[in-house]
């Protein structure tokens, strides 16, 4: 899953910075914005079948490769 995840980040971010470094702010780095956010729910709805409306996260819950990893782990 988590390799899922994270090709999925490296497609919408266009780099392989984010498998570097899992830690890195995707916001602060100018790597993801709003419709890099879209973009990435978008994928991860159509590649792994994971659903996740905009209005359930916040920048918070997704500012990182792992946070991102950590919060779709959670749902399950």
């Amino acid at each position: 899953m988590e390799n899922k995840i994270l090709d999925i980040l490296e497609d919408v971010c266009g780099t392989d910075e984010i498998k570097e470094d899992r830690d890195i702010n995707l916001f602060k780095s100018g790597l993801l914005d709003s419709l890099g956010v879209t973009a990435l729910l978008v994928e991860l709805d159509e590649e792994m079948g994971v659903h996740i409306a905009p209005t359930e996260i916040t920048r918070f819950d997704i500012e990182t490769p792992n946070k991102i990893i950590e919060y779709i782990a959670k749902r399950g």
